[in-house]
């Protein structure tokens, strides 16, 4: 009980970093990038970086740890909040998606070409399956019992990976929009690249910090009476339990 004291500092300071996040994407694409459109210019590149980290960043992050903060609340009823989240994620990412890839056209630039469009890309691919198989596996299940005990582990494991790799994205996107922008006066500690630093610096400090949350022991979920059957944590209750849900 005295870990379990600090969760909602864990918590609070997930959400203080992960706002911040996106206040500070934000301020950087509206005071430093022009501000936003919808138009083929640079100003409808900007709802690229502010969505991406607002969906696959802050809103992912939330949805992993919605089991960690709703301890007490019917697994059925996390498990649907968890969906919606990440279908929340899913539909703003497609919008920063789609908001680059018409940039693009526009500016005859060439789609997919950078290490960051790479990886941004093979990590919103990675959860949109991730999404529909825990979609499958867990809120609707229709596989065996077998199955979705052998699936939840990868779920879990893929889980915070992809979380990590949406950091990496950003990172790298970060990086690259400086080195096209302010290339020549980026070594002189701007305004701009020194925002867009620290940007980067809360970004790997949100997902650190959430991670951290959901693989503390002593953050699970209590033991449900009602639930013991499906629980990951109790396995052993009786001879042939296969826990179904995570």
């Amino acid at each position: 009980m005295g870990g379990l004291r600090t969760l909602p500092w864990y918590v609070a300071g997930s959400q203080v970093l992960g706002v911040a996040c996106v206040v500070i994407t934000g301020v950087w694409m509206g005071h430093y990038r022009g501000g936003y459109a919808w138009d083929g210019s640079t100003q409808e590149f900007n709802v690229h970086p502010l969505c991406m980290v607002l969906s696959l960043v802050f809103l992912y992050g939330d949805a992993v740890l919605v089991y960690r903060v709703f301890r007490n609340e019917t697994k059925r009823s996390v498990k649907i909040l968890h969906a919606l989240l990440h279908m929340m994620a899913l539909i703003i990412s497609i919008v920063g998606l789609v908001a680059v890839f018409d940039f693009h056209s526009a500016a005859k630039i060439p789609h997919m070409y950078s290490l960051h469009s790479w990886c941004g890309m093979l990590t919103f691919v990675l959860f949109f399956i991730q999404w529909l198989l825990g979609l499958g596996f867990f809120l609707f299940p229709w596989a065996s019992a077998q199955l979705r005990s052998w699936y939840l582990p990868l779920h879990v494991f893929f889980g915070l990976l992809l979380l990590a790799m949406s950091v990496g994205s950003c990172l790298l996107g970060i990086t690259e929009k400086l080195l096209f922008s302010i290339m020549e006066t980026y070594s002189r500690f701007t305004g701009e690249g020194v925002l867009a630093n620290i940007l980067g610096l809360l970004l790997v400090c949100f997902g650190v910090v959430v991670g951290y949350v959901v693989t503390r022991d002593d953050f699970r979920r209590p033991p449900n009476p009602e639930e013991e059957a499906l629980s990951v944590h109790f396995k052993t209750l009786s001879e042939g339990e296969i826990p179904s849900s995570p």
